[in-house]
């Protein structure tokens, strides 16, 4: 078609969005397996939403998303679906499994909610060379681990408020499909990790706590590699 997008190329642009908002469902699906105690299920939904967000940026630039439905603002849908599945959902089974101690549970809940939405507001919140500015709010995933190994209401309250801090600390954090610095080796490494969290996932409340602790080998890494390339990098240009 001359001057104008093929209408298929629409859809698929369309299509690209659906399946980021996909995610908002399935935060639905999360929290009502919370609500009901099942908090396996909800930590499948939760891992089928960080997969969709690992690869709806990718498509959505194979599709071209932004030159196709230029009205459509896709970074405000990820990061509304972000909020809901890094940040709410988790804040949610924190307290429906007792994660912290209950009289603190207000404020350590709140102190994640809060923080997170300061992070999400940040103009650089993703800064043009593919970092995130503070802690991610990845809470889902500190969720996981705080569940799986059973850890002390008290000191889990402690870390949930370590990195509610975090989050207003600007230290840029690798994005790991973006950042260019040894990206491959990021990737693999997260793909395995993944792989591993999946089969915690199926085997949850049966695996021996040294192979949960062994699985922390990828977020050790995710770390270190931020604070070392925080630490060479100059001041980083917004987005």
């Amino acid at each position: 078609m001359t001057g104008r997008e093929a209408p298929s190329h629409t859809a698929l642009a369309w299509l690209v969005h659906l399946y980021t908002a996909s995610s908002a469902v399935l935060a639905f699906l999360a929290t009502r397996a919370i609500f009901e105690y099942r908090f396996r299920d909800a930590f499948f939904w939760l891992g089928i939403t960080i997969i969709i967000d690992a690869t709806d940026g990718l498509l959505a630039r194979a599709a071209k998303v932004s030159a196709r439905l230029p009205w459509f603002n896709g970074a405000k849908l990820d990061d509304l679906v972000d909020y809901l599945t890094y940040v709410f959902v988790p804040a949610v089974l924190v307290w429906r499994a007792q994660l912290v101690p209950e009289p603190w549970m207000i404020a350590v809940v709140g102190a994640m909610l809060i923080s997170s939405g300061y992070g999400f507001s940040r103009v650089d919140a993703k800064t043009a060379d593919h970092f995130f500015t503070g802690f991610p709010s990845y809470w889902n995933i500190v969720a996981f681990y705080m569940y799986a190994l059973g850890c002390s209401p008290a000191v889990n309250a402690a870390v949930l408020v370590g990195l509610s801090v975090a989050v207003f600390v600007p230290i840029r954090y690798v994005y790991p499909s973006r950042t260019t610095t040894l990206r491959t080796l990021t990737v693999t490494l997260g793909l395995l990790w993944g792989a591993s969290v999946l089969w915690l996932l199926a085997h949850l409340g049966s695996a021996s706590r040294t192979l949960v602790l062994a699985s922390l080998g990828f977020p050790v890494y995710y770390f270190a590699l931020s604070l070392v390339l925080d630490r060479r990098r100059p001041a980083a240009p917004l987005a």
